[in-house]
């Protein structure tokens, strides 16, 4: 990806010389143009402490709550403790909050286009980067857990020790399979804008477990078809190079709930799933990429997924 030397983004809240070393878990997961959600995830019970390390694996890499996978419920967990503080606002001095600003301001260009197309106005979010835990709206943000999009405050949280654990523990290397990180959590972001985050979680409340299950993956998947768009944009302005997009499909197939699953506990439980197969997250990714327009997203369609 060629990123050096090209515009940062200032929505960047950079608080890992400030971040707090206590705290617990959270949960991460409009207008113009839209799309429709349909409705239709997950499984709890009493574990053993090897079990929850597992779920904690999984979190860590998918942005998922272990309380919720834990059966703590649908809904975010707001801690009347967890006060989001305020770093360092504007463009990081160090290379790897350079390319985070970096990405995040490309984002900001191609979502800004497509709202402004749409007849409505993009809003920015914010980009957190923390180390080891901070406070956010929706609790308190823990390295363990993963990047995440809290809708409560519209802001991203990422500790960028993450990518470390994408590049080696998940055989995801390169700077655009990190870019394509953020560029999901962005894409929680642009559901919320255009209604599809709220909705979602309302329905997830009033659900079984196997529905609301069903729900976060098409959530999920819709998020990797907003990435993939991302891409679409990108690539048209002359940003991308040679293997990028290999590297991003790898990346979206190393944490599908099939593989992480496996990685970590040996065998796949299919009704668990909350993001998506390797296969659906490559192939949505794939779709948003080639196609490039908001409606090729509808993951909600009965038979999409």
């Amino acid at each position: 990806m060629r990123w050096r030397g090209r515009q940062q983004s200032s929505n960047v809240d950079d608080r890992r010389r400030s971040s707090s070393g206590s705290g617990g878990f959270r949960r991460r997961t409009g207008r113009s143009p839209g799309f429709p959600t349909g409705s239709r995830t997950r499984t709890g019970g009493g574990l053993g402490i090897g079990a929850i390390i597992v779920l904690v694996a999984i979190a860590w890499i998918t942005g998922i709550n272990p309380l919720e996978l834990l059966g703590g419920g649908n809904s975010p967990m707001v801690s009347g403790d967890s006060v989001s503080p305020t770093g360092e606002l504007g463009a990081p001095d160090d290379e790897a909050g350079q390319f985070v600003s970096v990405v995040l301001a490309d984002t900001e260009d191609t979502w800004g286009r497509i709202f402004r197309d749409g007849g409505s106005d993009y809003r920015e979010p914010t980009l957190v980067l923390f180390s080891g835990r901070t406070g956010s709206a929706c609790g308190f943000a823990s390295s363990a857990s993963g990047p995440f999009y809290c809708p409560g405050d519209q802001k991203v949280y990422i500790d960028l020790d993450f990518y470390r654990d994408l590049r080696s523990r998940f055989q995801a290397p390169g700077d655009f399979a990190q870019a394509y990180v953020i560029a999901h959590e962005i894409g929680h972001h642009v559901q919320n804008l255009l209604d599809v985050l709220p909705k979602v979680n309302a329905a997830r409340r009033d659900a079984g477990r196997a529905e609301s299950n069903e729900l976060s993956v098409r959530l999920e998947l819709q998020a990797d078809c907003l990435a993939g768009i991302w891409a679409h944009d990108a690539e048209a302005r002359g940003i991308l190079e040679i293997g990028d997009i290999d590297e991003a499909l790898n990346a979206a197939a190393q944490i599908g709930d099939d593989a992480i699953q496996q990685r970590t506990q040996g065998y796949v439980v299919p009704e668990s799933f909350n993001h998506g197969t390797s296969a659906q997250r490559s192939r949505w990714f794939r779709r948003g990429y080639e196609q490039g327009t908001l409606d090729t997203c509808d993951t909600f369609e009965p038979a999409n997924i």
